[in-house]
């Protein structure tokens, strides 16, 4: 009996897959669609009236593509565009269309053609949904006006990090929404000498600029990942953005900065995260329009090997109600110099060595942060490798206990906030 169990297991296993082929029939092989050329789709197009939906076939579609008419072009998420290495895959020349749901890839690799997976050169466009892969720029606007980016995935070109492309980038482009899209190992996401765009939604990794600004304006910059960048922000020559609620961490090495600012003026920084970066917060002559004031209030800013860093001593930053905990250094002034030409007030600072003896929230006597004589690493940059080092650690630790001269106070925050738990890494 024993030696018949299992061939009468398998007769029976047998006997019910049987059955299962009769009543299901047999198994459909998946054929995938023939490639074709991307004149089949250029076809469509031509055929259509304006204000058309043309949902194309799914299948590999080979070439490059141009819009130049009003129409809904959706690829239903199984149409795959593929330029050959070489050019870009869609140029959108037109006002008014959509192009989603579309696979782009392979796009040429000339830095001086842009090539990209969509250049847009229109208003009021709508570009959502789509995934772009093996470009060298992602999504190029260039004096584009109304136009909505939404819900893509961008990766560029397997290159060194400053030769890949843009993820998205907008050239005198004003009055765009850029939303929800993800950034994965591109160059930059980039803004040039463009106004009141608005950016949120964003999950950033792997480039060298999250979000860079260059002579623009009046952007918002809400809610948005910035993780594992060069820099997380940047804003040059700016004026006017607000930077708000975003989640900014991880940029480390020689210019890893959670948020730089130079040459900026009237900037708004709040309720941001700002962890784990070399630098948190570094200032450039900002604000550097005469009579202007950035804004830094509301945000956490932890766990840094600097919080605040002023390349210069310079004035006009008003800080209120930060929270400054786990940070190596709080604050630095590099060149000489103090940092109380700004405004500092009612931030919690987990360094205060005070008290709250009537318990209204508010310490009894000021916060002051010093500036010692053996932080050699300020006044000298090139000593600024050895931050950190045991020798520069013990150099400071003993000019804290006996200094070798009066320190000089760096600011003074007259209503420090008492630090009432620890931040959460």
């Amino acid at each position: 009996m024993v030696r018949t169990q299992k061939p009468l297991r398998l007769m029976a296993a047998g006997l019910v897959l049987s059955a299962v082929s009769v009543l299901l029939g047999p198994a459909q092989a998946t054929v995938p669609a023939p490639e074709q050329e991307m004149s089949v789709i250029q076809a469509m197009i031509d055929a259509a009236a304006d204000g058309d939906t043309i949902t194309v076939p799914a299948g590999v579609y080979r070439g490059h593509l141009v819009l130049e008419r009003p129409l809904v072009l959706d690829g239903h998420q199984g149409v795959t565009l593929n330029a050959g290495g070489e050019g870009t895959v869609v140029v959108i020349r037109t006002n008014g269309a959509q192009l989603r749901g579309f696979t782009l890839t392979h796009s040429g690799g000339d830095h001086n053609k842009e090539d990209a997976g969509v250049q847009v050169r229109g208003n009021n466009n709508i570009i959502k949904d789509n995934r772009i892969e093996d470009c060298l720029f992602g999504i190029d606007l260039q004096q584009s006006y109304n136009n909505i980016i939404r819900r893509n995935y961008i990766a560029s070109k397997d290159y060194e990090l400053g030769m890949r492309g843009d993820g998205i980038r907008l050239w005198y482009s004003d009055d765009n929404v850029l939303e929800d899209n993800t950034l994965r190992n591109s160059r930059d996401f980039v803004l040039w000498y463009s106004k009141r765009n608005r950016v949120s939604g964003t999950d950033s990794e792997g480039g060298r600029y999250g979000m860079h600004f260059m002579f623009s304006e009046d952007n918002l910059v809400e809610n948005n990942r910035f993780y594992g960048n060069s820099v997380g922000i940047s804003a040059m020559y700016d004026s006017g953005d607000v930077v708000r609620g975003n989640q900014i961490g991880h940029s480390v090495g020689a210019t890893g900065t959670c948020i730089s600012m130079k040459e900026a003026s009237s900037i708004t920084i709040e309720n941001n995260d700002i962890v784990y970066c070399a630098a948190g917060i570094v200032l450039d002559v900002s604000p550097f329009q005469p009579d202007t004031e950035n804004f830094i209030r509301d945000n956490r800013i932890a766990f840094n090997d600097t919080a605040i860093a002023f390349m210069n001593d310079w004035h006009s930053n008003t800080f209120t109600n930060n929270t400054f905990t786990g940070n190596m250094t709080d604050v630095a002034i590099y060149g000489g110099g103090t940092a109380a030409r700004n405004e500092w007030d009612g931030n919690r600072w987990d360094s205060y060595e005070g008290f709250d003896r009537n318990n209204d929230g508010i310490g009894d006597t000021p916060h002051r942060v010093y500036n010692y004589a053996g932080r050699v690493w300020m006044e000298e940059p090139k000593t600024r490798f050895f931050k950190g080092t045991p020798l520069l650690e013990v150099l400071d630790f003993l000019d804290r206990l006996a200094p070798f001269s009066e320190p000089e106070v760096m600011l003074e925050d007259r209503k420090p906030q008492i630090h009432t738990g620890e931040a959460k890494p």
